[in-house]
């Protein structure tokens, strides 16, 4: 029989993963730690079975992640010859691709947020596409792993789940 404050902390954890996979793709949410917290709520069930080695894998996956997807945007910017301009403007794009013709409007705005950030600061146009490249390319890789990360955790919680209550 499983006990009232397991189904809280069940559905608590779910809300944390669903959380964590949100902030995959929104800048203002850290995905992966919010995944990891989501089942670490999974864990601390009474018959939650995750190993400390597990935990602190994930959670060191977790915290790697969110450093590399911080910094991968600024390491390739700067690879390409961006500018921190360039770095907002893809900022920007996202959250208005967020609202607009999204999930469409999440890949291509960062994209013209970075050159419009570029353009802005009085570069060719050759070149400032160039470095939107670059920094669109640092947002798709840290997204990525972002999402491999949270949908590792995510096949982890699941299957936890459906193991336990059968």
């Amino acid at each position: 029989m499983i006990s009232l404050t397991d189904i809280l902390l069940i559905f608590t954890g779910s809300l944390f993963m669903l959380a964590g996979l949100t902030g995959c793709l929104l800048p203002i949410l850290p995905g992966p730690p919010l995944s990891f917290i989501g089942i670490l709520f999974l864990h601390f069930r009474s018959y939650g079975e995750f190993s400390l080695r597990f935990l602190a894998g994930f959670g060191a996956a977790a915290a790697l992640v969110t450093l590399l997807d911080s910094l991968l945007p600024l390491w390739d910017t700067k690879r390409f010859g961006g500018s921190r301009r360039g770095i907002v403007g893809a900022t920007i794009g996202l959250l208005t691709g967020l609202f607009f013709l999204p999930p469409f409007g999440m890949i291509v705005f960062p994209f013209v947020g970075a050159l419009l950030g570029e353009l802005s600061t009085g570069k060719e146009v050759f070149l400032a596409v160039r470095s939107s490249m670059g920094s669109f390319a640092g947002f798709l890789v840290g997204t990525l792993l972002k999402l491999s990360v949270a949908g590792l955790i995510l096949y982890f919680f699941i299957t936890e789940l459906i193991l336990k209550i059968k």
